[in-house]
């Protein structure tokens, strides 16, 4: 059994508000599937952008280059094509367009036809008072569950 591939964007749940969320399908190269097979990949700078064609694509997304690639070796940050059926695409870029949101990319992973799926995100960001919020509910949660845990003894 192969090990699971679960490559994820934290900071996105800190700094966003997730409105609606999608799983895209990436175009990839030989050696960038096997770096995110060897889990050298990472997501938390990128985000996704249409271009003048209306194609979706993750921008800034870091893949390590194969340790064992050639001269064929891939760009290690680059943008990559997610692919999503055309009806998601026009709904995601109505939105971009026309509200200001942004898309995000939550969580990279290989599903069980070894396929690179991402889980995308339309996202709103959050204020200064939102994110003291989430940390103030964050911390509250820590202390009850510390409580509860001793409480049990």
């Amino acid at each position: 059994m192969q090990k699971r591939i679960n490559i994820q964007n934290k900071k996105a749940r800190f700094e966003y508000e997730f409105l609606d969320q999608f799983t895209a399908g990436i175009v990839l190269t030989g050696t960038e599937i096997k770096s995110i097979r060897n889990s050298k990949a990472s997501i938390a700078e990128s985000f996704c952008e249409f271009n003048e064609r209306g194609e979706l694509f993750a921008v800034n997304m870091y893949i390590e280059e194969y340790a064992f690639g050639t001269r064929f070796n891939h760009r290690p940050r680059g943008s990559r094509k997610l692919l999503l059926n055309k009806r998601a695409l026009n709904k995601l870029f109505k939105q971009v367009k026309n509200s200001g949101l942004t898309i995000v990319p939550l969580k990279l992973f290989i599903n069980d036809k070894g396929f690179a799926k991402m889980f995308i995100a339309l996202a709103r960001g959050k204020k200064l008072y939102d994110k003291r919020e989430t940390l103030k509910d964050r911390d509250n949660k820590r202390n009850l569950d510390r409580v509860k845990k001793s409480f049990n003894k």
